[in-house]
């Protein structure tokens, strides 16, 4: 939506193209080079953030409108996107609490009293995992931008977003351990150091470097290749790769790494 009257019409007429009461909020979690991020959408006009989201077209699954959320504020298609809680409280956003006419003044659209996006609200929480680097963070219609935070450095978090996160990562760092969820952080080729340390830093916690990627070799989630990578002198250690065969199985039924 580019103009104030499509942003108006979203408004007043929203609900006859998309689902009432029923949103998608993604936690999109980012790696890239021993760090962590999550993406926040910053509103000015509510002097606050919150996970990016919207509302579900009529005409859409919800996996569908999850993954067009997703690529909207990153510009990426396919990420690894897991569906892992609903929140529906019946207080998670307190109107009484939030001036929306103002808030809509704000945003340069005519307050509109009774307007279907201040009906209680569920929401279903999507996360998402992504290369940082290769984002764009790109801003919605009602959002002033999007931007990344370290994950041990995110500010309070506007309605019931801050238990959104924690729950994400909660969930993330669970099915880590049973699905190789990793693999689109590495390159095609990569060392066992890499892939050591992508687990480590999405885990928060540190591995045994002689053990863990054992274990991954030992499940055939990935196979040693005879190609070295030259890192320095006398450096030069060997190269690794998914075998996508057993990777894609485990992906749909599940392993264990513990």
């Amino acid at each position: 939506m580019d103009t104030i009257s499509e942003l108006q019409d979203f408004v007043k007429n929203g609900y006859k193209h998309y689902i009432p009461h029923i949103s998608i909020d993604s936690a999109i979690f980012g790696y890239h080079d021993h760090q962590l991020k999550i993406l926040l959408s910053n509103y000015k006009a509510l002097d606050g953030y919150c996970l990016p989201g919207g509302y579900i077209k009529r005409t859409e699954t919800l996996d569908e409108a999850a993954n067009r959320i997703v690529m909207e504020r990153t510009g990426l298609k396919d990420l690894y996107l897991q569906q892992y809680k609903s929140f529906g409280d019946p207080d998670r956003i307190k109107w009484s609490e939030i001036d929306f006419e103002n808030f809509l003044k704000k945003i340069g659209v005519e307050p509109i009293k009774d307007s279907w996006l201040m009906d209680q609200t569920i929401s279903v929480g999507y996360y998402a995992l992504t290369d940082f680097s290769l984002v764009t963070p790109q801003g919605d219609f009602m959002s002033d931008f999007c931007a990344w935070f370290n994950i041990n450095e995110i500010p309070p978090l506007l309605f019931d977003h801050d238990q959104m996160v924690k729950d994400a990562l909660h969930t993330l760092r669970i099915q880590l351990y049973y699905y190789p969820i990793a693999e689109k952080l590495l390159p095609q080729k990569f060392t066992l150091t890499e892939i050591h340390s992508v687990y480590e830093t999405l885990l928060g916690k540190k591995l045994d470097i002689r053990n863990f990627p054992k274990k991954l070799v030992f499940l055939g989630l990935i196979k040693k290749l005879s190609e070295k990578r030259n890192i320095g002198p006398h450096r030069a250690p060997f190269l690794y790769k998914f075998d996508i065969k057993t990777y894609n199985k485990a992906l749909e039924i599940g392993t264990t790494l513990s």
